[in-house]
């Protein structure tokens, strides 16, 4: 079997080519993929060639962990059926080409206890469940404060503030230096940081992925705060002990989602308390690669580039 993919061979060297997909067993998918997102996070950093030391990681590559698509052979063992719509978070099926991420594809195998069922009127939307996903597990576990002020208005910052008022707690704070990025918010207000005088928030959920920001947040929580580091940072955490100390601050990483996570917001998404709507900003026919990961990753106005795979041979 082989089928056509996104292949990153090293720094900003990315092409479509045909790659070899490994043959299916009976507990695995093959799933056609209508549509992948590109992430301006870890992708962005193997793209740049900029990502620390990670397992599993090299060149040559598939990128991708966000992928929608429609499942076109299902194994004996994998409870699927033909037809039905999925969420796949990459796969690991290219033979002797990485598949640390491996959901850009046209095509692709799969384990099925790694797919998610969705809705199949989600569209495109269908791939961001992955980035809705990573908004919930910052957000999940025992004694978890909600956001009161989450820095940046990205997807994940946007996704972070739907969530927030989903769940029924106070609309958060959303600080945006950029005016463009700061439309677009439904039940919250966007706010320049300059223009907030606030010293006094409880949780402050930091999803600009910026270490450099962190000293300045610590002065902004109130005794006994949290900052929640939700992005992902390449560069040193460090921040001055003293008003750290003074502020008793406490921090927490949130890692990636769960498979419960991926479940919940799949509820919370199919019942209507959180839409995923006006977070897919560009999209850019499959063959046109190249220049949609160089735009995803250098216009400040894209905040969600997706790939549309349908119709590629």
């Amino acid at each position: 079997m082989q089928t056509t993919a996104v292949i990153l061979t090293g720094p900003r060297d990315l092409a479509v080519e045909q790659v070899s997909l490994n043959a299916p067993g009976a507990g695995d998918l093959v799933v056609e993929i209508s549509h992948s997102g590109i992430s301006t996070g870890t992708e962005k950093l193997f793209y740049n060639g900029t990502m620390p030391p990670f397992p599993g990681m090299g060149y040559p590559l598939v990128p991708g962990y966000e992928s929608a698509g429609e499942v076109v052979e299902a194994g004996a063992d994998t409870g699927f059926a033909v037809g039905q719509r999925v969420f796949v978070p990459g796969a690991n099926c290219y033979g002797n080409v990485r598949g640390l991420f491996g959901g850009a594809a046209k095509c692709l195998v799969t384990a099925s206890d790694r797919v998610t069922r969705i809705d199949p009127t989600l569209g495109a939307e269908g791939a961001l469940l992955a980035l809705a996903a990573t908004a919930r597990h910052a957000m999940a576990g025992l004694n978890v404060v909600m956001p009161d002020l989450i820095v940046g208005h990205g997807v994940l910052g946007r996704l972070l503030a739907r969530l927030t008022v989903a769940a029924g707690a106070p609309a958060p704070i959303v600080w945006e230096i950029d005016a463009d990025r700061a439309k677009g918010a439904i039940g919250y207000d966007v706010i320049h940081p300059d223009a907030d005088p606030r010293r006094d928030y409880r949780a402050i959920y930091d999803a600009s992925g910026r270490a450099d920001l962190l000293p300045g947040l610590i002065g902004r929580i109130a005794k006994g705060g949290e900052i929640v580091l939700a992005g992902f940072y390449t560069d040193p955490i460090s921040f001055a002990f003293p008003p750290a100390f003074m502020k008793e601050a406490r921090f927490r990483v949130a890692a990636e989602w769960t498979r419960d996570d991926l479940l919940a917001t799949r509820q919370l998404i199919e019942c209507g308390a959180l839409s995923l709507s006006g977070l897919i900003t560009h999209t850019a026919q499959a063959t046109d690669a190249r220049g949609a990961y160089a735009t995803a990753f250098s216009d400040p106005a894209c905040l969600k580039m997706i790939l549309d795979w349908r119709g590629h041979a």
